[in-house]
């Protein structure tokens, strides 16, 4: 007897199996005989471990048209709108919009989000916010908070200072922007200075590395060298790393090398990347993305990232991950079925290897958290961005929806349509 049986379902690798769930963990998976108190008919269904977000800024989030739209839609206006906003929203305004966020990504089958919290303030009533919404939202969503100096981590006067007091908060993972400060050299210095810091404590390491169109912007090779230095491995994250997009071939040739070599990840955030970037471009316009491909090819993990929703940066957005992928897809020329199939990956397997989740998967022993979607199989989710039939958290059913095939009045034609192959 299980606690809950998904029956019938359709794994990503293609294998139909049923799932057994007892408590808050997977304890079989195949052909099941077992009942189940709680059953849910997967049969020609799609089921799939929780999509993941490895990048995201959620004491922004659901601000938008606050306190004023972003007028030339800049990453610098909306750096500045910002700056205004985290000096007038309260504890309890950013723990309310974050926590709706997360009934938005919980509803859309996002069970891990890795948000990066502005630690520029002296204040710091963003990080007191996330520490709370980290708190209410545990049972059902696994929160990282990244302590992100946003205006920079040299170029404000306690910008080191007020991250340091951040992860003695309980902040989880260090940031940081070198592209933000003064000089290229402090840029750098950054760099090493929070390597130190992320090594000493034994953290996760995840910056806002080169979000620039500035093909002179190279601190990923120095975050790359601290990354291989003090051994932080796949525990570093660079997200962003739009300058690559811009550099010169010969350049990356030695540069991709040195990232492989370093262990570390990488997180481009398409949606946000192409609509950011390129600003100052006539034709022909650059859109942003960095090298995702050919890091691919070097054994780069590389996730796909949301970043903004609804916020001074980015006027949309629906928690969806699919539609990061979609996105992502498009922009990398990533549509041979393999590559398809490798962005559906990007946004759940990868993406939870970034953040190191622990038992993560649908294989028995991890954690009993995953999502039903009405689609045949990863491409056609990808295509179609379908309907989450069902999706279970750490064993507890949390959210469903009625399968929604539109009514056709058509003469000679079915009743009923739905857009999936087959």
């Amino acid at each position: 007897m299980f606690d809950l049986l998904v029956k019938g379902g359709t794994l990503p690798d293609g294998t139909v199996a049923d799932i057994g769930i007892r408590g808050d963990r997977i304890a079989a998976v195949g052909r099941l005989e077992a009942e189940g108190a709680c059953v849910i008919d997967a049969t020609g269904d799609l089921v799939s471990p929780p999509f993941v977000d490895p990048h995201f800024h959620m004491d922004a989030t659901l601000s938008y048209g606050l306190p004023r739209v972003n007028a030339s839609g800049t990453l610098l206006e909306g750096i500045a709108l910002w700056g205004e906003l985290r000096e007038i929203a309260t504890v309890e305004e950013m723990v309310d919009r974050a926590v709706r966020y997360c009934d938005w990504a919980v509803s859309m089958g996002l069970l891990a989000i890795r948000t990066h919290v502005d630690t520029t303030p002296d204040h710091l009533r963003g990080v007191e916010a996330m520490l709370e919404v980290k708190r209410r939202v545990a049972p059902y969503l696994d929160l990282q908070l990244v302590a992100f100096p946003q205006d920079g981590l040299y170029r404000t006067k306690t910008g080191r200072q007020n991250l340091l007091r951040a992860l003695d908060m309980g902040v989880d993972v260090v940031g940081g922007i070198p592209h933000f400060e003064r000089t290229m050299e402090e840029g750098a210095e950054s760099l090493r200075d929070l390597a130190r810091i992320a090594a000493e404590r034994g953290l996760m390491w995840d910056v806002h590395c080169d979000e620039t169109d500035d093909p002179m912007s190279r601190h990923v090779e120095t975050m790359a060298r601290e990354v291989t230095r003090h051994g932080l491995g796949g525990r570093a994250a660079g997200s962003h790393l739009t300058s690559m997009h811009s550099m010169d071939n010969y350049y990356v040739s030695k540069l991709l090398p040195l990232i492989a070599e370093s262990g570390m990840t990488a997180i481009p955030n398409p949606l946000i990347n192409i609509t950011l970037q390129g600003r100052h471009d006539t034709y022909p316009k650059r859109r942003g993305l960095t090298r995702v491909k050919e890091m691919q090819a070097l054994g780069i993990p590389v996730g796909w990232g949301q970043d903004c929703v609804l916020d001074p940066w980015y006027s949309l957005g629906t928690a969806d991950m699919l539609d990061v992928a979609f996105m992502g897809l498009h922009v990398a020329q990533m549509m041979h079925p393999a590559e398809m199939a490798r962005c559906f990956t990007m946004v759940t397997e990868t993406n939870a290897q970034i953040m190191g989740l622990p038992d993560y998967g649908l294989r028995p022993g991890c954690l009993a958290s995953l999502v039903v979607l009405d689609a045949g199989n990863p491409v056609e989710a990808l295509r179609l961005r379908p309907d989450r039939l069902a999706v279970v958290s750490k064993g507890k059913l949390v959210a469903e929806r009625q399968r929604n095939d539109a009514r056709l009045s058509l003469p000679g034609r079915p009743g009923r349509v739905r857009r999936r192959q087959g």
